[in-house]
C-alpha cells in the first residue's frame, strides 16, 4: 500500500525529468536499490514529489548564485531560521531539481532525531543523517555534498525580533572542511524567517520541560506563504592544519560568517529592507 501511494505521489507532481534528476543524483546504489547511507531513490522522489510544489508555489523560491557550487564535495553552510527547518527542505530541492548535474545534499539533522519512531527511518531514506563528524567526513571523502547550519537550535529559535541575526557558529565545520579540503559554499536565505514568526522562546518553560525552546507564534501553526530567496555566494577553501589552535579557526568561521552576512544584506536590500537589530524575548 505505501509503495502504491509513493507511486501515485510521485506520478502525479514529479516530471519524467525530475524523476531522472533523483536517479542521476544517487550514486553507487548498491543491488537491494540502496545507497551506502540508506537512501532508497523511490522514497526520496515521493519527498521531493510532496516538497516540490511548496518549493515553487507556496514559497515561490528564487535562486541566485546557482553557478557558484563547485562540483565534486562541497560544504553547504547557511543561515538557519523559521521554528522548523523549511529553509533545508528548500535547498535540498532547489540542488535536486535545479542544478545540472543534480546534487543530492546530505542534511546533518540533531542527535535526538534518530530515536523518533518512523521519523529516523524517512530521514535516511532521503538522504539525512544524524550529525556526526565521521558521517560528514566519510560522505565528503566520497565527494558527496553535506549541508551544515552552523547556529543550530539559536538560529531556527529566533524571535522575530532577531531576525536576520546571525547567531553563534559552531567550529567543527571550519576544521572537517580543511581536514577533507573541502570548500565551504555561504548560503543566505531570506524569508524564512517570516514564515512562523515567533514572539518569545518562552525560555523558563522551555528550560523545565528539558527542549530548546517553545515559540510563541503571532500568526497561528501554518506557516504563512512567503516569498523565499536562496543566495549562493563564492565558494571559500581554507588551507592550512585542521589541528590548528581555535583562536585561528574562530577567524575563518567569522569569514564563512561574513560571507553569509554579505548574501542576506543583498538579499534583503532588494526587498527594500535591512538587517534589524532588536532585543530578543
Amino acid at each position: 500500500m505505501i509503495r502504491a501511494l509513493k507511486k501515485k505521489l510521485i506520478d502525479a507532481y514529479l516530471s519524467n525529468e525530475e524523476k531522472s534528476k533523483v536517479e542521476r543524483a544517487l550514486k553507487n546504489l548498491a543491488s537491494t536499490g540502496f545507497d551506502p547511507w540508506g537512501v532508497n531513490p523511490e522514497t526520496l522522489k515521493a519527498s521531493i514529489a510532496s516538497t516540490i510544489w511548496l518549493y515553487r508555489h507556496y514559497y515561490r523560491v528564487v535562486n541566485h548564485g546557482l553557478e557558484n557550487i563547485p562540483t565534486g564535495r562541497c560544504l553547504f553552510i547557511s543561515n538557519h531560521s523559521g521554528q522548523v527547518p523549511i529553509d533545508a527542505m528548500l535547498i535540498t530541492t532547489a540542488a535536486l531539481i535545479e542544478l545540472e548535474p543534480p546534487r543530492l545534499l546530505r542534511g546533518m539533522v540533531e542527535r535526538w532525531a534518530p530515536s523518533l519512531p518512523f521519523v529516523s527511518t524517512l530521514f535516511s531514506r532521503c538522504g539525512q543523517i544524524t550529525g556526526d563528524i565521521h558521517n560528514a567526513k566519510n560522505l565528503l571523502e566520497r565527494d558527496e555534498s553535506v549541508m551544515v547550519f552552523p547556529e543550530g537550535v539559536n538560529g531556527v529559535g529566533k524571535t522575530i525580533f532577531n531576525r536576520y541575526e546571525l547567531q553563534n557558529f559552531g567550529t567543527g565545520f571550519i576544521r572537517l572542511a580543511m581536514e577533507t579540503k573541502t570548500p565551504i559554499l555561504p548560503i543566505g536565505v531570506i524569508g524564512c524567517e517570516e514564515t512562523l514568526p515567533s514572539l518569545s522562546k518562552l525560555g523558563p518553560l522551555a528550560k523545565k520541560l528539558g527542549i530548546p525552546y517553545i515559540p510563541v507564534i503571532a500568526t497561528g501553526p501554518i506557516p504563512l506563504p512567503t516569498k523565499v530567496t536562496i543566495r549562493y555566494g563564492k565558494p571559500i577553501l581554507f588551507e592550512g592544519n585542521a589541528d590548528e589552535p581555535d583562536s585561528e579557526v574562530r577567524k575563518k568561521v567569522e569569514t564563512v560568517k561574513n560571507a553569509i552576512r554579505a548574501e542576506l544584506e543583498a538579499g534583503l536590500a532588494a526587498r527594500g529592507e535591512r538587517i534589524f537589530t532588536g532585543a530578543g524575548v
